[in-house]
This record gives structure tokens, C-alpha cells and sequence, in this order.
């Protein structure tokens, strides 16, 4: 073996590393734009630090309806979209409520919890929509089954969002209630998020 193959061969774990490295950007790059969008608004105070987000979750037909939620008043003003459905004002995030349901209900790998897509992102707002994959396992469930997914994601490791299976059990039976109005309006779950 002369001195050029040797040095190919030690050179093949660098490139590989690289290329490796580049796989995990894409797919961070594929997967991550609304979180990076949200995290743009997060710290978009004043004093440069982390604010608190809120989100109000809501239901609308499509993204254009979803696109004119009001948003120039106060959260406490801001009950429903114009076309009356309630909204659910929360603390939680939207992945973390899609992946609440989707690993504790479906089973789904926290990995393949689909993304959210960005409607709109505003410096003060942003609405982002959930799959529907999030509400439809709801209706079908009884209450044995809200409690054996509350469990299992109170054990799901490297998780956001309320970490004590009872918190996890009431937040899952609110939804169970939000997918079946969101069902008989024919509307798409969305979320809006602003600090």
C-alpha cells in the first residue's frame, strides 16, 4: 500500500463525520423552521432576554381564515376566531401537544411526530398549523385509553411540556373535547403564538 492510499483510507472517518454532520443539518433544517421561527419570537423583548409565549389554540377552515385571527388585542379579549369556535389559551407548545398525543395515543417515535406548518409569522405573532393527525385519534378513545397515554408520555424521556400524568390525563381529555368541535365544524386545528 503506498503513502497516497494510506492517506485516503485514514481520511474516510473525517469525511464520513462530515457527511454525517450535514445529514443531521438537513434534517434539522427540514424539521425545525417553525420551532426557529417561534424561538425569533421568544426573544424579540426589549431587554434581550427570554419572554413567556402564549399560545391560543383555535380552529378555522383554512389558513387564510386562520391568517386573520385577531391579534391586536389582549389575550384575555381574545376568545374565539370570528367564526365563534373557543379557543384553549395554554402554556404548552404546539409540537409538544402534537407529540402528547401522537407517542402516548398512536405510539409514534418522538422523532416522527410530524412538523408544524407555518402560516404566519409576524415580529409581534406568529399562527402555526397543527397536523390533523394531532386531534383525530382523540374522538375515537375512551377514558381507559386517555389514561394510558397520559401515563406513557409522563414516562417519555427528554420531553417538554407537564411531566405528572394526571396534568398530562385533564390536558388530553380538554383536547379529546377540542378535536370533537373542531370535527363538527369541519375545521383544521392552528395555534397562535405571541409573547
Amino acid at each position: 500500500m503506498d503513502g497516497m492510499d494510506r492517506m485516503d483510507r485514514m481520511d474516510q472517518p473525517r469525511r464520513r463525520s462530515r457527511a454525517n454532520r450535514k445529514g443531521r443539518a438537513e434534517h434539522v433544517d427540514r424539521i425545525d423552521p417553525v420551532d426557529r421561527a417561534l424561538d425569533r419570537l421568544r426573544t424579540g423583548s426589549g431587554s434581550g432576554g427570554r419572554v413567556g409565549v402564549t399560545y391560543k389554540y383555535f380552529g378555522a377552515p383554512d389558513g387564510a381564515t386562520a391568517a386573520r385571527v385577531p391579534i391586536s388585542m389582549r389575550p384575555e379579549e381574545l376568545g374565539g376566531d370570528e367564526l365563534g369556535m373557543n379557543g384553549m389559551f395554554t402554556k404548552i407548545k404546539p409540537e409538544t401537544m402534537a407529540a402528547m398525543v401522537l407517542t402516548g395515543i398512536e405510539g409514534v417515535p418522538l422523532h416522527r411526530v410530524p412538523p408544524l406548518e407555518l402560516v404566519v409569522l409576524h415580529p409581534d405573532y406568529a399562527v402555526v398549523k397543527l397536523p390533523m393527525t394531532v386531534v383525530d385519534p382523540l374522538r375515537g378513545i375512551g377514558e381507559e385509553a386517555v389514561g394510558a397515554a397520559a401515563f406513557i408520555w409522563s414516562t417519555v424521556p427528554d420531553r417538554g411540556g407537564p411531566r405528572d400524568a394526571f396534568n398530562v390525563y385533564q390536558l388530553l381529555h380538554e383536547w379529546q373535547d377540542f378535536s370533537h368541535r373542531l370535527h363538527e365544524a369541519g375545521h383544521q386545528p392552528y395555534c397562535l403564538v405571541w409573547p
